[in-house]
């Protein structure tokens, strides 16, 4: 294949191509990131600390209580099974195709360019609002740790301001963008240490929370029954598919072991084990944290309890004082790194996906520029940046409940760029299916199980969000706040291909990357 892009004025951005050949790993060819520089541990580090365990459970406990009560465990796991189907899709694919591109690369090569790009612009938009909330989370209980050591309300109040909040905002991602533009292995031990501090802090909370089981003032805190995980208890069959599109979120970040899969030693294997151990480890810590709240907190909508509105957007703001004492601001603490260290690794799945996409020539070729100093895509983080400020800005503005809103709609993002994947992955292996049963099962059966539970997932979604009374109950015109995130991002991505359409004839008829093309690279 001849050379497909040449732009001397951008470092690296020189494409070269190999001759065609039977897809697998060997025909991946590096895009100038820095080789072996992850391990085991540092990708399952990675996936852990992209998922930021205590903000997503301070960010989901109370919405999720809200929609399905005391079936809270049941959801959590729930919301883990099609999570571990889909990661039997990513194992399989990564294996022949390690390219950082992940879901982007490995839909155009089994679905085609159209498909391929809008599962790339999915990933992307799911990663700009989950960037936007790890920053507003961060700002939050950043006020409210210092509020917390000085003895100060009036700090946490400063903090409240809209002026004051945005600005704090930018600000974390502004110096989030620079630690990613300067790579992973710059801040390696930062990000261990953040990753340990949150976990040793949720085990202190579950075990503190279950000692005082019934001891919470105010609180008809319910005894632990087996109903809890019961799924037919749950009140509606739209109740449930509001909680499992929470839990589906509380997951999503595992795959970032994945998309740093060409600067991982064995990039074929390494990732996918990593994944595994950080997903085990997530729906263990999940499941214990929710019956301990639910038996210290139980369900009501006053005070502490998990229904309470007016704190169900941050249930630890609310129960680290009365679970853990004068230790709560250890749990302020904890969520605070653990919003910033997620707000970091957050980068690494959109700016490699852009990278790709602008190897390919799905998107400008500018995004392939690979920072000279640092091997990392330079250009990709920063419009990662700049996207993620402009949006959190922008949704700020128009609705005050922007953060229980974007969850919501993040959980749409979720469904659609995994179940494409998974069914990616079906049909990239389709004449390998009857070869083994183990073929069958871990490229067929099982990643199409969880691409058609995603999907009526993604389905039920999309009906319920129409009401204004789905999520926070803001609306738009009449229509649900999160019905126009959600579906106005989709909406846009569409609009965008048809922009690029024209300026990338090459890609979209696929000529670029297909099943039997081997991946380009970037010159070094």
């Amino acid at each position: 294949m001849a050379s497909l892009l040449d732009d001397s004025s951008t470092p690296g951005a020189g494409l070269t191509g190999a001759p065609p050949s039977a897809p697998g790993h060997d025909d991946v060819r590096s895009k100038g990131l820095r080789r072996d520089s992850v391990g085991l541990f540092g990708s399952a580090v990675i996936g852990l600390s992209t998922v930021a365990p205590v903000y997503c459970l301070t960010s989901t406990l109370g919405p999720t209580v809200g929609e399905v009560g005391l079936q809270m465990p049941m959801v959590f796991l729930a919301g883990f099974l099609p999570m571990l189907l889909v990661a039997f899709a990513y194992r399989e694919l990564n294996r022949v195709v390690p390219d950082c591109g992940t879901s982007f690369t490995w839909t155009v090569k089994a679905l085609g360019p159209r498909t391929g790009w809008m599962c790339g612009w999915g990933l992307v938009v799911a990663t700009v609002i989950v960037l936007s909330n790890l920053a507003g989370v961060a700002a939050e209980f950043l006020y409210l740790l210092v509020g917390e050591v000085l003895s100060s309300r009036a700090v946490v109040d400063f903090g409240t301001r809209t002026e004051v909040h945005v600005l704090t905002v930018l600000a974390f991602v502004a110096m989030a963008t620079v630690i990613s533009y300067r790579g992973m292995t710059a801040t390696k031990w930062f990000q261990y240490a953040l990753v340990g501090l949150q976990m040793v802090v949720l085990v202190g909370f579950v075990a503190m929370a279950l000692g005082k089981a019934g001891d919470a003032p105010g609180v008809d805190a319910p005894d632990f029954s087996w109903t809890w995980m019961d799924p037919f208890s749950v009140s509606s069959f739209g109740a449930f598919t509001a909680g499992l599109s929470l839990s589906i979120f509380i997951y999503w970040g595992w795959d970032a072991c994945l998309t740093v899969n060409e600067e991982t030693q064995g990039s074929d294997r390494t990732p996918g084990r990593a994944a595994l151990i950080a997903m085990v480890v997530l729906v263990t810590s999940y499941v214990l944290t929710a019956v301990a709240a639910l038996l210290f907190a139980g369900t009501g909508t006053e005070g502490l309890g998990l229904g309470n509105p007016d704190t169900s957007g941050n249930v630890f703001a609310a129960l680290a004082e009365p679970v853990m004492g004068p230790l709560g601001v250890l749990l302020f603490l904890a969520v605070l790194a653990s919003a910033a260290a997620s707000l970091q690794t957050t980068f690494l799945p959109a700016a490699r996906t852009m990278l790709a996409m602008g190897v390919y020539q799905a998107l400008p070729a500018s995004l392939a520029h690979i920072s000279p100093r640092f091997r990392t895509p330079g250009r990709a983080t920063v419009v990662a940046g700049v996207a993620t400020s402009a949006f959190y800005t922008v949704m700020t503005l128009i609705s005050e409940n922007v953060l229980v809103d974007t969850i919501y709609a993040l959980g749409l993002m979720i469904c659609f760029y995994y179940a494409l994947t998974a069914y990616a992955c079906v049909w990239y292996f389709r004449n390998e299916l009857t070869r083994s049963v183990r073929d069958a099962l871990t490229k067929g059966f099982l990643p199409l199980l969880g691409a058609l539970l995603l999907t009526g997932v993604f389905a039920k979604t999309l009906v319920d969000m129409w009401d204004p009374a789905y999520g926070s109950g803001s609306s738009v015109a009449g229509v649900g706040s999160v019905f126009v995130i959600g579906v106005g991002t989709l909406l846009l991505g569409a609009v965008l291909m048809l922009v690029m359409r024209p300026r990338s004839p090459a890609f979209f008829a696929g000529r670029i990357l297909t099943r039997d093309t081997p991946a380009l690279r970037v010159e070094e």
